[in-house]
Protein backbone atom coordinates (compact mmCIF):
# COMPACT_ATOMS: atom_id res chain seq x y z
CA UNK A 1 0.00 0.00 0.00
CA UNK A 2 1.29 3.55 -0.89
CA UNK A 3 1.92 5.57 1.91
CA UNK A 4 0.46 9.06 1.85
CA UNK A 5 2.06 11.98 0.83
CA UNK A 6 1.75 14.72 3.65
CA UNK A 7 -0.52 17.30 1.84
CA UNK A 8 -3.04 14.63 1.39
CA UNK A 9 -3.51 13.62 5.06
CA UNK A 10 -2.85 17.25 6.35
CA UNK A 11 -5.51 18.86 3.69
CA UNK A 12 -7.86 16.03 4.52
CA UNK A 13 -7.42 16.76 8.55
CA UNK A 14 -10.17 18.44 10.48
CA UNK A 15 -7.12 20.30 11.97
CA UNK A 16 -5.82 21.93 8.95
CA UNK A 17 -9.08 23.91 9.21
CA UNK A 18 -8.98 24.75 12.30
CA UNK A 19 -5.66 26.07 12.16
CA UNK A 20 -5.93 27.91 9.36
CA UNK A 21 -9.70 29.58 10.10
CA UNK A 22 -8.57 32.83 10.29
CA UNK A 23 -7.84 32.70 6.69
CA UNK A 24 -11.37 34.99 6.21
CA UNK A 25 -13.24 35.52 2.62
CA UNK A 26 -12.39 39.25 3.06
CA UNK A 27 -9.00 38.89 1.92
CA UNK A 28 -9.89 36.37 -0.90
CA UNK A 29 -12.66 38.92 -2.03
CA UNK A 30 -10.29 41.57 -2.11
CA UNK A 31 -7.60 39.73 -4.07
CA UNK A 32 -9.93 38.62 -6.63
CA UNK A 33 -11.57 41.80 -7.09
CA UNK A 34 -8.23 43.21 -7.61
CA UNK A 35 -7.11 40.57 -10.11
CA UNK A 36 -10.31 40.96 -11.57
CA UNK A 37 -10.09 44.30 -12.31
CA UNK A 38 -6.59 43.85 -13.85
CA UNK A 39 -7.19 40.56 -16.07
CA UNK A 40 -10.82 42.19 -17.12
CA UNK A 41 -12.49 38.91 -18.19
CA UNK A 42 -15.70 39.19 -19.88
CA UNK A 43 -18.59 37.53 -18.04
CA UNK A 44 -18.40 34.55 -20.25
CA UNK A 45 -15.07 33.58 -19.20
CA UNK A 46 -14.31 29.95 -17.80
CA UNK A 47 -12.00 29.96 -14.85
CA UNK A 48 -10.16 26.79 -13.00
CA UNK A 49 -9.66 27.19 -9.44
CA UNK A 50 -6.74 24.38 -8.74
CA UNK A 51 -6.41 23.13 -5.30
CA UNK A 52 -9.67 25.42 -4.23
CA UNK A 53 -9.60 23.72 -1.03
CA UNK A 54 -13.08 24.23 0.34
CA UNK A 55 -13.75 26.89 -2.48
CA UNK A 56 -13.24 30.61 -0.86
CA UNK A 57 -12.11 32.09 -4.09
CA UNK A 58 -14.20 30.01 -6.40
CA UNK A 59 -17.30 30.84 -4.50
CA UNK A 60 -17.07 34.77 -5.07
CA UNK A 61 -15.98 34.55 -8.74
CA UNK A 62 -19.01 32.70 -9.66
CA UNK A 63 -20.97 35.07 -7.34
CA UNK A 64 -19.09 38.05 -9.56
CA UNK A 65 -20.82 36.01 -12.63
CA UNK A 66 -18.39 33.89 -13.69
CA UNK A 67 -18.46 29.82 -14.56
CA UNK A 68 -15.85 28.85 -12.14
CA UNK A 69 -14.67 25.07 -11.94
CA UNK A 70 -12.82 23.90 -8.58
CA UNK A 71 -10.60 21.40 -8.33
CA UNK A 72 -8.60 19.68 -5.53
CA UNK A 73 -7.00 16.32 -4.53
CA UNK A 74 -8.87 15.96 -0.83
CA UNK A 75 -12.08 14.69 -0.57
CA UNK A 76 -13.37 16.52 2.60
CA UNK A 77 -12.71 19.65 0.75
CA UNK A 78 -14.75 19.04 -2.28
CA UNK A 79 -17.53 17.30 -0.16
CA UNK A 80 -17.38 20.33 1.64
CA UNK A 81 -17.62 22.72 -1.46
CA UNK A 82 -20.13 20.87 -3.34
CA UNK A 83 -22.71 21.66 -0.68
CA UNK A 84 -22.75 25.56 -2.45
CA UNK A 85 -22.09 23.97 -6.09
CA UNK A 86 -24.79 25.51 -9.35
CA UNK A 87 -25.36 25.27 -12.71
CA UNK A 88 -21.76 27.81 -13.21
CA UNK A 89 -20.08 26.72 -9.79
CA UNK A 90 -18.77 22.69 -10.35
CA UNK A 91 -16.22 20.97 -7.79
CA UNK A 92 -14.10 17.69 -8.90
CA UNK A 93 -11.29 15.46 -7.12
CA UNK A 94 -8.11 15.89 -9.42
CA UNK A 95 -4.73 15.26 -9.05
CA UNK A 96 -2.90 18.42 -10.59
CA UNK A 97 -0.53 16.45 -12.03
CA UNK A 98 -2.59 14.96 -14.65
CA UNK A 99 -4.75 16.60 -17.31
CA UNK A 100 -8.35 17.78 -16.50
CA UNK A 101 -9.26 19.38 -19.51
CA UNK A 102 -8.04 20.50 -22.61
CA UNK A 103 -8.47 23.94 -24.03
CA UNK A 104 -11.24 24.47 -21.73
CA UNK A 105 -10.08 28.11 -19.93
CA UNK A 106 -9.84 31.50 -20.22
CA UNK A 107 -8.46 31.64 -17.01
CA UNK A 108 -6.62 29.31 -14.62
CA UNK A 109 -6.02 29.97 -10.83
CA UNK A 110 -3.48 28.23 -8.44
CA UNK A 111 -3.81 30.63 -4.99
CA UNK A 112 -2.35 30.73 -1.73
CA UNK A 113 0.55 28.46 -2.59
CA UNK A 114 -1.05 25.90 -3.44
CA UNK A 115 1.73 24.58 -5.30
CA UNK A 116 4.97 23.38 -5.07
CA UNK A 117 4.19 19.93 -2.78
CA UNK A 118 5.75 16.87 -5.04
CA UNK A 119 9.25 15.77 -4.67
CA UNK A 120 11.01 16.13 -7.48
CA UNK A 121 11.33 19.36 -10.25
CA UNK A 122 9.70 17.33 -12.71
CA UNK A 123 6.57 16.48 -11.00
CA UNK A 124 6.33 20.34 -10.96
CA UNK A 125 6.63 20.38 -14.63
CA UNK A 126 4.33 18.15 -15.33
CA UNK A 127 1.90 19.77 -13.19
CA UNK A 128 2.92 23.18 -15.21
CA UNK A 129 1.82 21.35 -18.52
CA UNK A 130 -1.24 19.87 -17.40
CA UNK A 131 -2.19 22.72 -16.19
CA UNK A 132 -1.45 25.08 -19.75
CA UNK A 133 -3.33 22.15 -21.28
CA UNK A 134 -6.33 23.35 -19.74
CA UNK A 135 -5.89 26.85 -20.93
CA UNK A 136 -7.63 27.75 -23.93
CA UNK A 137 -4.85 29.56 -26.88
CA UNK A 138 -4.98 32.70 -25.66
CA UNK A 139 -5.01 31.60 -21.60
CA UNK A 140 -3.76 33.16 -18.59
CA UNK A 141 -2.73 31.49 -15.78
CA UNK A 142 -2.16 33.05 -12.62
CA UNK A 143 -0.06 31.63 -9.55
CA UNK A 144 -0.01 32.74 -6.08
CA UNK A 145 3.03 32.00 -4.30
CA UNK A 146 4.54 33.00 -0.39
CA UNK A 147 7.77 35.33 -0.54
CA UNK A 148 10.23 32.51 -0.29
CA UNK A 149 13.07 35.18 0.60
CA UNK A 150 10.74 37.09 3.05
CA UNK A 151 10.23 33.57 4.75
CA UNK A 152 13.75 32.86 5.33
CA UNK A 153 14.89 36.01 6.43
CA UNK A 154 12.05 35.53 9.48
CA UNK A 155 12.16 32.09 10.05
CA UNK A 156 11.05 31.86 13.35
CA UNK A 157 12.65 28.80 16.58
CA UNK A 158 8.51 28.44 17.14
CA UNK A 159 5.17 30.33 17.98
CA UNK A 160 1.44 28.98 19.94
CA UNK A 161 -1.34 29.27 18.18
CA UNK A 162 -3.69 28.53 20.86
CA UNK A 163 -7.46 28.01 18.38
CA UNK A 164 -10.35 26.25 19.54
CA UNK A 165 -8.71 25.46 23.12
CA UNK A 166 -5.92 23.52 20.79
CA UNK A 167 -2.39 25.07 21.63
CA UNK A 168 -0.50 24.42 18.25
CA UNK A 169 3.31 24.78 18.45
CA UNK A 170 4.71 25.42 15.12
CA UNK A 171 7.93 26.11 13.79
CA UNK A 172 9.91 26.66 10.53
CA UNK A 173 13.11 25.36 9.09
CA UNK A 174 15.02 24.69 5.88
CA UNK A 175 15.63 20.86 4.75
CA UNK A 176 16.39 19.73 1.40
CA UNK A 177 15.45 22.88 -0.52
CA UNK A 178 12.25 23.29 0.88
CA UNK A 179 10.62 25.22 3.84
CA UNK A 180 9.19 23.22 6.51
CA UNK A 181 6.37 24.01 9.05
CA UNK A 182 6.29 21.77 11.51
CA UNK A 183 2.75 21.31 14.06
CA UNK A 184 2.23 19.96 16.70
CA UNK A 185 -0.55 19.32 19.26
CA UNK A 186 -2.49 17.51 21.68
CA UNK A 187 -6.28 16.82 21.47
CA UNK A 188 -8.36 14.56 23.40
CA UNK A 189 -5.32 13.15 24.97
CA UNK A 190 -3.35 12.04 21.59
CA UNK A 191 -0.67 13.53 20.87
CA UNK A 192 -0.58 14.57 16.46
CA UNK A 193 2.05 15.73 14.59
CA UNK A 194 2.10 17.45 10.89
CA UNK A 195 4.37 18.53 8.29
CA UNK A 196 4.43 21.24 5.77
CA UNK A 197 6.87 20.66 3.57
CA UNK A 198 6.63 23.14 0.52
CA UNK A 199 9.87 23.91 -2.50
CA UNK A 200 11.44 27.17 -1.48
CA UNK A 201 10.88 28.21 -5.07
CA UNK A 202 12.92 31.78 -5.71
CA UNK A 203 11.10 34.15 -8.43
CA UNK A 204 13.95 32.91 -10.71
CA UNK A 205 13.16 28.66 -10.24
CA UNK A 206 9.83 29.80 -11.30
CA UNK A 207 10.55 31.37 -14.61
CA UNK A 208 12.93 28.81 -15.07
CA UNK A 209 9.71 26.22 -14.77
CA UNK A 210 7.36 27.85 -16.57
CA UNK A 211 9.72 28.06 -19.67
CA UNK A 212 9.53 24.40 -19.55
CA UNK A 213 6.11 24.13 -19.44
CA UNK A 214 4.52 26.10 -21.87
CA UNK A 215 3.94 29.99 -19.88
CA UNK A 216 5.69 33.13 -20.37
CA UNK A 217 5.70 35.86 -17.33
CA UNK A 218 3.84 38.84 -18.25
CA UNK A 219 3.68 40.76 -14.82
CA UNK A 220 4.60 40.24 -11.36
CA UNK A 221 3.32 41.61 -8.25
CA UNK A 222 3.79 41.17 -4.47
CA UNK A 223 0.89 41.25 -2.43
CA UNK A 224 -2.95 41.63 -3.16
CA UNK A 225 -3.39 45.11 -3.85
CA UNK A 226 -0.83 44.09 -6.85
CA UNK A 227 1.77 46.11 -6.00
CA UNK A 228 5.30 45.37 -7.93
CA UNK A 229 6.78 42.69 -6.38
CA UNK A 230 10.06 43.37 -3.97
CA UNK A 231 12.47 40.31 -3.32
CA UNK A 232 13.02 41.85 0.47
CA UNK A 233 9.49 43.33 1.49
CA UNK A 234 6.94 41.87 -0.32
CA UNK A 235 4.65 38.73 1.56
CA UNK A 236 3.66 36.92 -1.77
CA UNK A 237 4.95 36.40 -4.95
CA UNK A 238 2.07 35.98 -7.47
CA UNK A 239 3.08 35.65 -11.36
CA UNK A 240 0.55 36.52 -14.58
CA UNK A 241 1.32 34.32 -17.16
CA UNK A 242 -0.06 33.76 -20.81
CA UNK A 243 0.27 30.27 -22.51
CA UNK A 244 2.74 30.08 -25.27
CA UNK A 245 3.40 26.92 -27.24
CA UNK A 246 6.12 24.61 -26.69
Amino acid sequence: MTKKKWFENWFDSPYYHILYQNRNDDEAEFFMDNLCAYLKPSLASSILDVACGRGRHAFYLNKKGYEVTGIDLSQANISFAEQFKNKRLHFKVHDVRHIFKTNCFDIVLNLFTSFGYFETEQEHIEALKALQKSLKEDGVFVLDYFNTQKIINHLSPQEVKCIDDIDFYISKHIRDGKIIKHISFEHRDKKHIFEEEVKAFTHADFENLFAQSGFRVIKCFGDYSLNDFDVTHSDRLIFICKKVHV
